[in-house]
């Protein structure tokens, strides 16, 4: 299952068995706010914020005594069940193109979640296998065929516009890579992902550093995004409002705001490993230094941290998360960590701004409306400490004397994005 404001999400199997086996208390909670395991521990203030299409949005506020908070509102009261498809679904055939698995059984499977009450389907969009091949050929037949499949049910799509790879968390178990040519450009061009400090690199998204340079087949990576969700708004605009009810913008690994601080695909991290800053690309690099040149310190802008551990060091004993000159306390620590944090915001930024001015005719007729989604992560280990360590390395500049979610939420709410965690 998945936190989301406004759903359930379920695996195609899980359901019995967290029914089963989740207590009553954390049932009845989980019926009326959506929230995740760790979120009921009482160590988040919950704040509801209205947004577009009297969505809410969760805001949390680390100055303050943190304790759960159950609404009453009768919109709340019937909540619809969405289930996840299989990340499987699809397989690639002896010519290496994708095609859908098991057409047949999957066609019998979603009459019965039907059936079963189930409200509608969660599906990932891929940019690795829309416009797989080359730059502007993009290829929507396997989603044709699968959202007529599913609006044919009687059932209601949720969709996620993917643009990451997931080939290291499946293990090669039906995983999807970035698109093929843009494999090919980081084959000659490393810097187009995001690295770490010794070096290696991480092909599951595009580094937020080639936001604006125009490095892939004479486009940078923001207008790769536009394009590629203009495509599918033309595309599918019968669908939208009607079979869509929800698209969600893909902003980083997992499809989520974050930098991939925590590799558990390749085995350099583990948890509760704190994880590693990821700006050593040479685009986040210069990016740095003309920071610390505005900031009027250039000797700031040579390097990241140089104190922060490794992926798998503990708070305990790293300088950089505890008190001290050097840590994330000091004028250097504030600097960095601010521009590290910033750049992330800046990134969810201007997305989302190209999602809503896409959507926007849609968001202003009531029949047609569509919710714009995006996702954050639940970096939660480590955030009983001081610097909250794993939240940020992972880009999140949330520790116990700051409140870091706060312009997160703020940029989303500003594009009337709902928000998933």
């Amino acid at each position: 299952m998945a936190c989301k404001c406004g759903g359930y999400y379920y695996t195609l199997n899980a359901k019995a068995s967290f029914d089963r086996d989740l207590p009553k208390t954390r049932k009845f909670l989980l019926r009326n706010v959506s929230v995740i395991r760790m979120f009921t521990s009482g160590f988040f203030r919950s704040k509801w914020r209205s947004i577009a299409g009297k969505r809410r949005i969760l805001s949390m506020d680390a100055r303050e005594k943190s304790r759960s908070t159950i609404l009453e509102s009768s919109k709340d009261k019937r909540v619809p069940i969405f289930v996840m498809m299989p990340v499987d679904i699809f397989t690639l055939d002896a010519s290496g193109c994708p095609r859908i698995r098991k057409l047949k059984a999957l066609t019998v499977s979603l009459k019965a979640l039907k059936l079963a009450g189930v409200h509608g389907i969660g599906v990932e969009v891929w940019w690795g296998i829309v416009e797989r091949f080359s730059p502007f050929d993009y290829d929507w037949s396997l989603y044709e065929e699968l959202f007529k499949l599913i609006s044919d049910s009687g059932l209601k799509l949720h969709v996620a516009l993917s643009f990451h790879s997931n080939i290291h968390s499946t293990h090669g178990k039906g995983g999807v890579s970035l698109p093929l040519w843009i494999l090919e450009i980081g084959d000659v061009n490393k810097d187009i992902y995001y690295r770490d400090q010794q070096g290696f690199s991480n092909n599951d998204y595009l580094t937020l550093g080639v936001d604006h340079v125009p490095l892939l087949s004479g486009r940078t990576a923001l207008q790769c995004y536009e394009d590629f969700m203009l495509s599918f708004v033309n595309k599918f605009e019968s669908f939208i409002g009607t079979v869509i009810e929800e698209i969600s913008i893909g902003l980083g690994p997992s499809g989520e705001l974050r930098y991939p601080a925590h590799p558990f695909g390749d085995g350099r991290w583990k948890f509760p490993g704190i994880g590693e800053f990821q700006c050593y690309d040479k685009y986040m690099m210069e990016d740095l230094k003309m920071a610390a040149c505005r900031e009027g310190k250039p000797q700031w802008g040579d390097k990241g941290p140089q104190n922060a551990g490794c992926y798998n060091s503990l708070p305990s004993g790293v300088p950089f998360f505890e008190e001290g000159k050097e840590s994330f306390l000091s004028d250097y620590g504030r600097f960095f960590l601010e521009w590290y944090s910033g750049r992330l915001i800046c990134h969810a930024d201007a997305i989302l701004a190209k999602a809503a001015k896409i959507l926007k005719k849609y968001q202003e007729n009531e029949q047609t409306s569509v919710t714009l989604v995006a996702k954050i992560g639940g970096i939660y280990w480590w955030y009983q400490t001081l610097s909250h360590p794993a939240e940020l390395t992972a880009g999140y500049y949330n520790t116990a004397l700051r409140d870091g979610y706060d312009p997160v939420v703020s940029v989303f709410s500003r594009h009337g994005a709902a928000l998933h965690i």
